[in-house]
């Protein structure tokens, strides 16, 4: 039976690790707390965490060179509460600043960005699964911008995580490509939509005003999008749009920003 709790108690400890790097620090510490003053830990556990995340976290992490994005901005703002509840809205003081002048800048084109996975607090190179490269801080994905169905722009998303739900997906042959060369991984985030919110379609123009800008900083080193998108968009001529390879993920269902 101790073997069992002791087990459970491991599971725990990594998968909050793994998907939140700091919940398993916070299960430990509850777990401490819950034994020494004999509390119920599934009330200490979910307090510790949300203390942890809006108060301790942000101004340690910052002593260490990231800085947590805004949560209730209207301007600049997670896809939903998912994100900065896990942790993985953090990002160097630099990206931060760039995306803060960006969306005030996009703010006279009524454009939001709206952002998805960043990175995590501490630690460069601890990994952000499931991405390759969300590691140091200076990367992020955003949202495109999309029309409704009365072709009128819209803040609104296309699925519950921002992830998996692909534009022209019938004119990326790219993906094609990737697949037949064994890329099993390629198009795996259409399983981490968890679930599908509108029928949208892309804003190609407030798209386009979107990338322009974030181009437009001397900081910005790349942006990832597919390879059909970067042409249907005109954005040939813009040589900081590279392709991410196929070892990485497809790029039709949001935008790769990386700055130097």
């Amino acid at each position: 039976m101790k073997f069992l709790k002791l087990l459970r108690h491991l599971i725990a400890f990594f998968f909050l690790t793994i998907i939140t790097q700091v919940g398993g620090l916070v299960w430990v510490l509850a777990l401490f707390i819950s034994v020494k003053y004999k509390k119920k830990k599934r009330f200490i556990f979910p307090i510790l965490y949300l203390t942890f995340n809006l108060l301790i976290i942000p101004p340690i992490a910052k002593q260490f060179g990231r800085e947590r994005l805004p949560i209730f901005s209207k301007n600049l703002k997670p896809r939903n509460w998912i994100y900065p509840l896990f942790f993985r809205n953090y990002v160097t003081p630099n990206l931060k600043s760039l995306l803060e002048i960006s969306s005030k800048k996009l703010k006279q084109n009524n454009i939001q960005i709206t952002y998805l996975d960043a990175n995590f607090p501490f630690i460069n190179k601890f990994p952000l699964l499931p991405h390759l490269s969300h590691n140091d801080g200076k990367k992020i994905d955003i949202s495109f911008m999309y029309l409704d169905k009365n072709r009128k722009a819209t803040a609104k998303k296309p699925s519950v995580s921002g992830y998996g739900t692909y534009t022209n997906p019938e004119k990326n042959h790219t993906s094609e490509s990737c697949l037949k060369k064994g890329y099993w991984q390629y198009d795996f985030s259409k399983y981490l939509t968890f679930g599908t919110l509108n029928n949208l379609k892309l804003d190609k123009n407030g798209t386009f005003i979107l990338i322009k800008e974030l181009l437009s900083h001397s900081k910005t080193q790349k942006i990832f999008i597919e390879p059909h998108l970067k042409q249907s968009l005109k954005l040939n001529n813009e040589t900081k749009i590279r392709f991410h390879g196929c070892q990485a993920v497809r790029h039709d269902d949001h935008i790769h920003l990386q700055i130097k």
